[in-house]
């Protein structure tokens, strides 16, 4: 493990180059509200992992199991489908298409709410996705294009096609000139942790949270600072092969940091999101990297405990058992006295 902490003059020198990029929404009532007329929508757990947190040597750990949410698999259900439904509050989605490059989940999303809400879903996929996963997208109806040897390279291919053919593009990340889609989505992800707060007596001392471009860790560090205020320590965790956060706080801007391809495909994305780079500029306190190894560790221990995921949806947790076993524990402020919160973000393949 890798950790960087955050300094004011690091966190100064991000917030000053993004001066015209929103702030992320803390307003989880809206989502909440909406998600109360969908079908298929309910809460999902937050479980006391008591016999791992006394392995760790800690008070509590506390796992919110997005696993299934929403029968999709995935944290990702609460995004896409999400704005789409806001569309639809306003009668744009009727008829529409929605471009969107995915790494996984999102395009699940986007092909759910776009079949819910009578749209047509186009979803690009890098060759580092597996074959089976567009078979899944296709099963939801959604037209499959596979573009580019990466992540960023379908993201511009979708980008390119959706202008050129008059579709409304769709993504997670956001860039300038491409903010108000991404907010909102990003909107959508504060449930989980309005949820999470909702059930929990206390705060809890430490939250680590998993990224890829940002959106996730960011909307629920936004949250848990306005229902905690600076009460738990926030730990932002990346694959070190793609530690496109990490390299940007350091750099005091928002920077593409190449790596090498990396087994937690869900976060293997080289440039942030520049909402969720600016929020979490102001929101996290740690941004640590872990290793593949400590990656697949995070999905081996997830395993042992009966809540199966992968090297990705595990991540937070990944940092967490890196953190405590040779890891920066003291630089991390984790003791006996410690109540841990995480997110399995994601179900096995």
């Amino acid at each position: 493990m890798e950790h960087l902490t955050h300094t004011q003059a690091m966190r100064d020198a991000v917030l000053d180059g993004l001066h015209d990029i929103p702030f992320p929404s803390d307003d989880a009532e809206r989502p909440a509200a909406l998600l109360t007329r969908c079908p298929v929508a309910a809460p999902t757990p937050l479980v006391s992992a008591d016999a791992l947190a006394t392995e760790l040597g800690l008070t509590a750990l506390h796992i919110k199991d997005e696993r299934d949410r929403m029968g999709l698999g995935s944290f990702k259900s609460l995004g896409a489908a999400y704005v789409i439904a806001c569309d639809a509050q306003s009668g744009r989605a009727a008829g529409a298409a929605y471009y969107a490059a995915s790494a996984g989940n999102h395009g699940l999303s986007v092909a759910a709410g776009a079949k819910a809400f009578g749209a047509r879903a186009v979803i690009y996929l890098a060759q580092t996705v597996p074959a089976a996963f567009g078979a899944r997208l296709e099963a939801l109806g959604a037209e499959v294009r596979w573009r580019g040897a990466i992540y960023e390279q379908s993201m511009a291919a979708a980008a390119e096609d959706a202008k050129a053919e008059g579709a409304i593009v769709l993504s997670d990340s956001s860039w300038p000139g491409y903010l108000e889609r991404p907010h909102r989505l990003m909107e959508g992800y504060l449930v989980l942790m309005h949820e999470a707060a909702a059930e929990m007596a206390e705060a809890p001392t430490h939250i680590f949270l998993q990224a890829g471009v940002g959106g996730l860790a960011c909307a629920c560090a936004a949250y848990a600072r306005k229902v905690w205020g600076h009460a738990p320590r926030i730990v932002v965790v990346e694959p070190d092969a793609a530690p496109a956060l990490h390299a940007s706080v350091a750099a005091g801007r928002s920077v593409v940091a190449p790596g090498p391809a990396s087994a937690m495909g869900r976060l293997d994305c080289k440039e942030p999101s520049l909402i969720a780079l600016k929020g979490l500029a102001r929101d996290a306190d740690d941004f640590v990297l872990i290793s593949e190894a400590e990656g697949q560790s995070g999905a081996d221990t997830a395993a042992r405990i009966a809540m199966p995921s992968t090297p990705s949806g595990a991540a937070g947790l990944a940092g967490l058992l890196a953190a405590r076993v040779g890891g920066p524990a003291g630089d991390l402020g984790l003791d006996g006295g410690s109540r841990v919160l995480v997110i399995l973000s994601e179900g096995p393949e």
